[in-house]
Formats: C-alpha cells, sequence, structure tokens
C-alpha cells in the first residue's frame, strides 16, 4: 500500500468513527459512497474555474443579450462533452430595458443626477462603454413625476412608524431610501401603500462605500459612482414572467396586459449612486433624522420633506425577450425515475464575475468530475440534472417558468433540489429544508477548509459559538432571493442553497464593478472556495443520488418547526402585553392631559386587545409527528429487501410535497409550502410557519384563526405521509 493510500484509509476511517453510518447508506455502502467521492474531490481543479470565469464574464450577459446566448450555447457544449444528454429550453418573458432616466432636483438649487459609474484604472471591464447595462430597477413603472423629496431610512415598515410619530407623511412625496434594510423590491412597495408617488435608493457609504473600507479600485469596496441595479419586482407575491403568473411563458402562452400584471411597481423607481444622493440629502431641512438612521456622507441627515423638489422621470421598452435555460442530464443506473438536481443561474446584471459566475464556474467543475466518474464506471444510482438558468436576476424568471411547465413531473420525480449562486472566502453557509439537515452536517464535517485545514462544519460551529449561536450545524430556513424558490415553495421539493462567503465583503453587486479583476483580487484569489464548493455541493448530490435510502431525518425538521410553534407563542404573549401596557397608558394619561387647558390634546387611539389564539391543534399535529417521526428514524435499513427500500423511496421522494397547501398562502396563492416562504414585507427574508406568523404581525386575528387550522391541517397530512413511510413492512 502506497503512503497516500495508507493516509486516505486513516481519513475514511476517521469520517466514518466520527459519524457513525452515513445518513441514508449501510455500513458497506457507507465506505464505497466515501471512496467515491475522495475520487470525485481529487479531480476538482481551480484553473478550470478561473479559465471559465474569464471566458463567462468577459463582456456583459444579461437576460436577452447575444453575449448571453453564446454563454448558454457554450455551456450547453461543454456538458454534452462530459457525457451529459444536454439541451436549451427557451422562454419568452418580458423584459423591460431603460430608454429615458432621468432624475433633476429642481428647488432649492438645481441638480441634474450623473446616472453613471466611472471606468477605473486597471480594470478594463469597466471602460467598455455603451455594452454596459444602465443602472435602474428592472419591473419599476414608468413615470414622471415631481414632489417634494421625503427620507425615509431603509424604507421599511419600522421607518415609516417613526414618521409617523414624526408627524411627517410621504402621500404625494417623492422618496429616498438607502439600500440593505430589506429587499429592495419593498421600499417602493411600501412607499405607494403610503401615498407615495416615486422612490429613489441609493447605497449610503457607511453601510456599502468608504466607511466600511477603501473603493474600488484600491479596495473592495463601492466607490461613489457606483450603483447597484436589480429587480424591483413584487417578488413575495409571485416570481416569474409577470405576464404568465403560475404557468409557464412558452411562445404562444397567453399573456396578461402589464397594466394588469401586480408585481410591476405601482410608482417610479430609479438606483443613485450616493454621489448623487448627496446634493439631494444636502438640500433636505425638516426634522434631524434620530441617531440610528444616520448614514456616512459628510452632511446632517434630515427627513423633509423638501424644500427638495425632484422631478423623476423613467421609461422603459417593454419587450418579449428569449431566456435560455441550459438542461444537462446524467441518467442513473439504477433509478432513472429518481432525478438529484443542481443549479445555478448563467445570467448577470453587467459582467456578474461573482454573482453568478462564481457559483456557475464551480458547478460546472463538479458536474465534469462526475462526468469523469461515470465514464469510468461509476455512474450515479439515480439521474443527476445540472441546470443553467437565466433570467434569474430580474426575478428568478427561468427557473420559475421551467418548474411551472414541468411541475407535475417534476413533483414525481426529483428527490431533492441544490442550489448555489455567487460564492467567495470565508464559511459555509447553508440552508434549506430541514429534513436534509443531518446528511449536510456530515458532508460539512468532511470537507477541508482551505485556510484553516479543519472541517468547514467545525470552522462555522466555531462561527456560531463565538456569534453566541445555537451550538452544531444547523441549515437556515429558506426565504427567495435564487432559484430553488420555485422549487421548495411552489411544487414542494426538498431543497438546499450552498454558498461560501463572510471573508469577501465588497462593493461590486450589480455593478459594473463586479468582473473578473475585482473577484481575483479581493473574493477568491485561487479559487479555493470555488473548489469547496464544488466539493461540497458535488458530495451532496452523490448521496442523494446513490443512497441506498433517501438521506432525509426528520428528528431535526421536529425539533426546528416546535422551536418556530414556540417561537410564535411567545411572541404573543409578549404582543399581548405590549398592547395592554399602551392602552393602559392612554387612559391614564389622556385625562390627565386633557384636564389642562393650556394643552391640545389629541386623543390617542387603544389598539385591539390581542386575543387568546388557541395553538392547540398545531401543538397537537406536532405531538403526534414526534411519535411517527421516532418510529420511522428507528427503521433498520440494512434489513430491508429490494422492494421495502423502493416502497420506502418513493415515500420520502413526495415527502416535502405533504407540507404544501394547494389555497396556498394568504393574497399570494402561489406560494404553497406551509413552513418557508420569503415574508410579505420582508421580501427575501424568511417567515417561518408563514400564513400564522404574517397574520399575528399584522394584527389579522381571524385570519390568525384560519391559518392555524390550515397549518393544523397541513401537519396532520404530513404526519400520515410520515406513518406510510414506517409501514414498508407491510
Amino acid at each position: 500500500m502506497t503512503r497516500i493510500s495508507f493516509l486516505f484509509f486513516i481519513g475514511l476511517a476517521i469520517s466514518l468513527n466520527a459519524q457513525g453510518t452515513l445518513t441514508g447508506f449501510t455500513p458497506e455502502t457507507s465506505q464505497k459512497q466515501l471512496q467515491l467521492e475522495a475520487a470525485f474531490e481529487a479531480q476538482l481543479n481551480p484553473e478550470n474555474l478561473d479559465l471559465w470565469m474569464q471566458k463567462m464574464a468577459a463582456e456583459p450577459h444579461w437576460v436577452g443579450t447575444e453575449y448571453g446566448r453564446k454563454n448558454a450555447e457554450w455551456l450547453k457544449k461543454q456538458f454534452t462533452a462530459w457525457g451529459y444528454d444536454t439541451k436549451i429550453e427557451t422562454y419568452h418573458i418580458l423584459f423591460p430595458y431603460p430608454k429615458r432616466r432621468s432624475v433633476r432636483m429642481t428647488e432649492p438649487t438645481p441638480y441634474t443626477a450623473k446616472l453613471t459609474a466611472v471606468p477605473v484604472a486597471g480594470d478594463p471591464y469597466t471602460g467598455q462603454g455603451d455594452a454596459l447595462l444602465p443602472s435602474y430597477n428592472a419591473f419599476s413603472t414608468d413615470g414622471d413625476v415631481t414632489a417634494d423629496l421625503v427620507f425615509v431610512n431603509y424604507g421599511i415598515p419600522e421607518d415609516y412608524e417613526t414618521l409617523e410619530k414624526l408627524g411627517i407623511d410621504v402621500k404625494g412625496k417623492i422618496v429616498i431610501a438607502k439600500y440593505q434594510g430589506s429587499w429592495r423590491g419593498i421600499k417602493p412597495k411600501l412607499a405607494a401603500e403610503k401615498g407615495a408617488i416615486g422612490c429613489l435608493i441609493y447605497s449610503d457609504p457607511k453601510d456599502d462605500g468608504y466607511v466600511r473600507g477603501d473603493v474600488y479600485p484600491k479596495g473592495p469596496f463601492k466607490n461613489k459612482t457606483g450603483v447597484q441595479r436589480g429587480s424591483v419586482m413584487d417578488m413575495p407575491t409571485y416570481p416569474g414572467d409577470v405576464l404568465t403568473p403560475g404557468y409557464a411563458a412558452t411562445k404562444n402562452a397567453e399573456r396578461l396586459d402589464r397594466k394588469e400584471a401586480p408585481t410591476i411597481t405601482k410608482i417610479p423607481v430609479l438606483p443613485i449612486s450616493y454621489e448623487d444622493a448627496l446634493p439631494l440629502l444636502t438640500a433636505l431641512e425638516g426634522p434631524v433624522v434620530p441617531k440610528s438612521w444616520s448614514g456616512g456622507l459628510p452632511i446632517t441627515y434630515h427627513v423633509g420633506p423638501g424644500p427638495a423638489k425632484v422631478n423623476l422621470t423613467l421609461e422603459f421598452n417593454w419587450s418579449i425577450i428569449p431566456a435560455h435555460n441550459v438542461i444537462a442530464t446524467l441518467k442513473g443506473s439504477q433509478f432513472p425515475d429518481q432525478w438529484v438536481m443542481r443549479g445555478n443561474h448563467h445570467d448577470a446584471w453587467v459582467h456578474g464575475a461573482n454573482d453568478p459566475v462564481s457559483g456557475m464556474v464551480a458547478l460546472m467543475e463538479e458536474a465534469r468530475a462526475l462526468g469523469e466518474l461515470a465514464k469510468n464506471g461509476n455512474t450515479p444510482k439515480r439521474t443527476v440534472v445540472y441546470c443553467a438558468w437565466d433570467a434569474e436576476e430580474p426575478g428568478l424568471i427561468g427557473s420559475t417558468e421551467w418548474v411551472e411547465d414541468h411541475k407535475q413531473m417534476l413533483q414525481q420525480k426529483v428527490v431533492a433540489y441544490i442550489n448555489s449562486d455567487s460564492n467567495g472566502r470565508g464559511f459555509l453557509n447553508a440552508g434549506g429544508s430541514h429534513s436534509l439537515q443531518q446528511m449536510v452536517g456530515e458532508v460539512a464535517n468532511v470537507v477541508k477548509d482551505p485556510q484553516t485545514g479543519v472541517s468547514v462544519g467545525q470552522r462555522k460551529k466555531a462561527l456560531n459559538l463565538v456569534k453566541g449561536r445555537k451550538p452544531g450545524f444547523r441549515l437556515y430556513a429558506l426565504g427567495s432571493g435564487s432559484d430553488y424558490t420555485p422549487f421548495i415553495q411552489h411544487a414542494g421539493i426538498a431543497s438546499i442553497n450552498l454558498g461560501y462567503g463572510g471573508e469577501n465583503a465588497g462593493g461590486e453587486y450589480h455593478t459594473i464593478y463586479d468582473t473578473y479583476p475585482h473577484y481575483v483580487r479581493f473574493k477568491d484569489p485561487e479559487f479555493a472556495y470555488g473548489v469547496a464548493l464544488a466539493n461540497t455541493a458535488g458530495r451532496i448530490t452523490m448521496r442523494m443520488a446513490n443512497a441506498d435510502i433517501l438521506p432525509f431525518a426528520f428528528a431535526p425538521w421536529y425539533e426546528t418547526v416546535n422551536g418556530y410553534l414556540e417561537n410564535i407563542v411567545k411572541s404573543c404573549t409578549t404582543l399581548k402585553k405590549e398592547v395592554e401596557q399602551y392602552n393602559f397608558l392612554v387612559s391614564e394619561h389622556a385625562f390627565e392631559l386633557a384636564a389642562d387647558p393650556k394643552k391640545t390634546f389629541v386623543r390617542p387611539k387603544k389598539k385591539e386587545v390581542v386575543p387568546d389564539l388557541d395553538f392547540g391543534p398545531i401543538q397537537k399535529e406536532l405531538e403526534a409527528l414526534k411519535k411517527s417521526i421516532a418510529t420511522l428514524t428507528a427503521i433498520d435499513i440494512t434489513i430491508l429487501d429490494k422492494k421495502q427500500k423502493r416502497k420506502l423511496n418513493g415515500q420520502l421522494l413526495l415527502a416535502e410535497q405533504a407540507l404544501t397547501s394547494d389555497q396556498g398562502l394568504p393574497r399570494r396563492p402561489w406560494y404553497k409550502h406551509q413552513i418557508y416562504a420569503p415574508g410579505f414585507y420582508t421580501g427575501y427574508g424568511v417567515k417561518t410557519l408563514p400564513g400564522v406568523r404574517e397574520a399575528i404581525e399584522e394584527e389579522h386575528w381571524d385570519e390568525a384563526r384560519a391559518q392555524i387550522s390550515v397549518l393544523a391541517k397541513t401537519l396532520q397530512k404530513f404526519n400520515a405521509h410520515i406513518e406510510k413511510c414506517t409501514r414498508v413492512f407491510k
């Protein structure tokens, strides 16, 4: 035995001793699987990622561009060469391109916004002139509005509550909000609900600029002319093509009239640089902002309204354009009708070296290595499907249309969807269905961190300890923001989202500065974490594909979901006390103030009393689930015959779908999942047990009672499914 082989088997023994038998595998197949994964890892080559990034990010390639189409054709060629049956599936989607953009301050001092980012020395990609996509927010409506300006901080619900306390109304005004604090699409959505007629968004240097560090090209952070593009489509209502809600945007699909599309903003909205924001904010008067609202510009921040008056003019070319999804299939050797899906998008707002090419090239190297194993006789047992999605940036459009087009087939065949997006240096970030937490944690304990030499799982656990988080390895809950959304939240397919980061901060996101030179200087210079992503996602994909029994573990799921419910119950108790205290203060102090004739007093309104909600039906079903899950967990898979394994796998494949409801969430039926959803007013941010939680947060008590019933019935259905899984011996 060579020294390398000896060290490999020592490492293998350590992995097995630390983890026990791999989830879903027998002791014998666990050892074979780890040997196969080691062979897979040995093939991963960072030079490939480097070369492919230079190729894909050489020119701007937003959806509908010629270079975007060329990238799709090139990807198809690569996957085919690696042994995959590859095709391009094209959808025809609505996409707005800016024809006219103008921001002018007319009072008290005229100023016309530049709306142009400057090229920087040493990065020729930033000097490609007219080839660069102008900065704008996709799915803003057209508009020509003039009004006083009001500063609304991040433009989230809490900020409008503060404005109300200050006696400031944004009705009929144009608001200016800082990026961050929430997903960008929430800012114009809330502003419109509050009566504003226009919205500007800028990146404040305190959050995303020189306050955080040197700006590009000296450092990674946003310089004064950089602007973050991005979609403001109302994705919490539904993602995908705005004209074909719930069904595929095929060439001849019936489409809504654009004026009827509910996910296009109600008011015009445009992103601007902090260079262009400074004169506007300087001209504001009115109250000085609360301390927490102050940013990093060299001014005293005021709320307004006015005397700054602004004209915002936007006009778009609304065209139907092609979106090209690349679908590459490696047929399974034993279970070809069970699919493991792996995806990353390929479109970008401009060059997109970090977002999304860093994730895309990791997926490619993973697929290449898996293809090599298959050529050498190690074809995965289940079919593996690699996907390169188009039109993710304007609203998860490519993946959503594909899922809507093939939903019934996917629900019958797909065991899990594994997603990635941008990637960089740092810690493993993993979210997803908590039934997969145990398996992902086992993989994390095997993959080595490029910087520290310990496993990425150990490094993440250490971070959690330092941050005061719960110990152990845990998946975060999925909200939205990438291509897993249609799989888990619409089709009910178990999903995972993966990426590395935390030590790669910068201000290039969705700007002209997200280029290859920026990436190799500040993000992942040696593509070591690109290889780590390929290794992590590849091992997860291979375990899903080769497991004797699909590697779902429902005990972590129960612990997590039960924790969500406990959190909601606790929040109700807290809210009830807060309302009671508020109403008491109103009653007591109202008479004191009213009795003083020198004081003008407007009696505050009492808040509606928080009712006692009965969570018993949910708690009852969770208790029943705890018992059923314990029974399922106790099954010894080594004694199952082929027929029993096939029967159990068939049921496990469908388990996540049992957590969906056909009626969907209130006011947004596209979202079917009853455990995870993006928040209606958070956008990307998750709301767990969303129907119940959001009804309580919005103090809609009748709806809360109704959603408690819906969730209880969903859990009852899920329990019946788990019980069906336990009856494999019958």
